[in-house]
């Protein structure tokens, strides 16, 4: 293909609980994303020539040091489950025993006295998932008895894979966020081989999960408005923070309690006030012209991935996909998807005004929440 690097794809098979390279983890999500062998291109990062974004220091990995050092404690490594595992609170308890919100560094504690984590604070159940990086376990805090999930990664390997900064990153922006649609993340703490992150325990697993499970692999019009509905509701809560995202997909998005849909991996997401990116990273089905041409992007990317998703909801596969990368890029390039005949016309339409080539001519989220066919189906006023 003319204006990329052909080596930076690659087809990898979905990620656990949050997907992507240091994905939140479905942060309390149980069930960590199977979906093995669909056939998605994933994307490395990769800088173009001239590009605004610099190339990250390989040094040492570093974190933000927490507010005291805590204790010495022996870090022991996580075991597998054991018969007479913990059980899950029901929706009441967790409700009742969640963690106030506190400083990025803990998620319990307010003000003057902020909680220092140490591996010892958890009581270590079945694992949630396995990624490249580390694993996810389902664990419960040993005071309050508060189900989470704890994501696990392994200094070594992030720091092999020049991947500190996104790690950073994902903590600093996913750390304070609060949305219902948003997976939170409690806290963090590290050792000296391993970093820990604290997160939602989201019990429904990931949308690609229960996609698999439907007729044709493809949600009724009214379940998937409602699913678009609250993803809208979350990109509007982001971009007003000058957050995009970049790599929304159904791997990526968790199922809470009561099936709320929540946003769970923010390893590709970035702060940006500054409105405009350069780098080439998220799944290729999903990524849009401006992305796969390397030309700089804003927070529009993220309309045409809205777009994207609401087709493989409806349809059971993307719009874009093709055998190869070259196929799905000209797809991409050309805008060129078919329209089945049982789609309605204002789910067609909304998809049509989302998937636009030139960005700022894409609905504003604004807009598609206002859509006919999101109010026919998922308005709950």
């Amino acid at each position: 293909m003319s204006h990329m690097n052909k080596e930076n794809w690659k087809n990898t098979q979905s990620a656990t609980v949050g997907g992507g390279t240091t994905s939140s983890m479905a942060a309390a999500a149980a069930a960590a994303k199977s979906a093995a062998g669909v056939g998605r291109f994933q994307l490395k990062s990769f800088q173009p020539t001239g590009g605004a974004e610099s190339k990250p220091q390989q040094s040492l990995f570093k974190l933000p040091a927490p507010p005291r050092k805590p204790e010495p404690v022996a870090a022991k490594q996580p075991e597998e489950p054991k018969k007479d595992e913990f059980k899950v609170p029901t929706v009441n308890q967790q409700q009742q025993q969640q963690p106030q919100s506190g400083s990025s560094s803990g998620c319990g504690g307010s003000g003057k006295d902020k909680k220092i984590w140490t591996l010892s604070n958890f009581d270590i159940g079945r694992p949630l998932g396995r990624g490249k990086f580390g694993n996810v376990y389902l664990a419960r805090e040993k005071e309050t008895k508060f189900v989470i999930a704890l994501k696990v990664l392994f200094k070594k390997q992030v720091h092999a894979q020049g991947i500190e900064h996104q790690v950073r990153r994902e903590i600093e922006i996913q750390s304070h966020l609060r949305h219902p649609n948003i997976l939170r993340m409690y806290g963090y703490f590290h050792d000296e081989t391993r970093i820990y992150l604290i997160l939602e325990y989201a019990p429904g697993g990931t949308l690609f999960s229960k996609l698999q499970t439907q007729p044709g692999n493809k949600f009724p019009e009214k379940q998937c408005a409602i699913y678009i509905n609250m993803l809208v509701s979350a990109l509007i809560y982001l971009h007003e923070r000058n957050v995009i995202h970049r790599d929304i997909k159904p791997e990526n998005l968790l199922l809470g309690h009561g099936g709320d849909l929540k946003i769970a991996d923010f390893g590709w997401s970035v702060h940006e006030p500054t409105s405009t990116r350069t780098t080439l990273c998220g799944t290729l089905d999903y990524l849009s012209p401006e992305m796969v041409q390397g030309q700089p992007h804003t927070k529009n990317v993220d309309l045409w991935s809205l777009g994207v998703l609401a087709y493989e909801l409806l349809v059971g596969r993307a719009p874009f996909h093709a055998t190869g990368f070259d196929d799905t890029y000209n797809k991409i390039m050309k805008v060129r998807y078919d329209v089945p005949p049982e789609m309605s016309r204002p789910a067609a339409h909304l998809i049509s005004r989302l998937l636009v080539k030139q960005p700022e001519q894409r609905m504003p989220l604004e807009h598609v929440a206002m859509h006919p066919w999101i109010k026919l189906h998922a308005d709950t006023k």
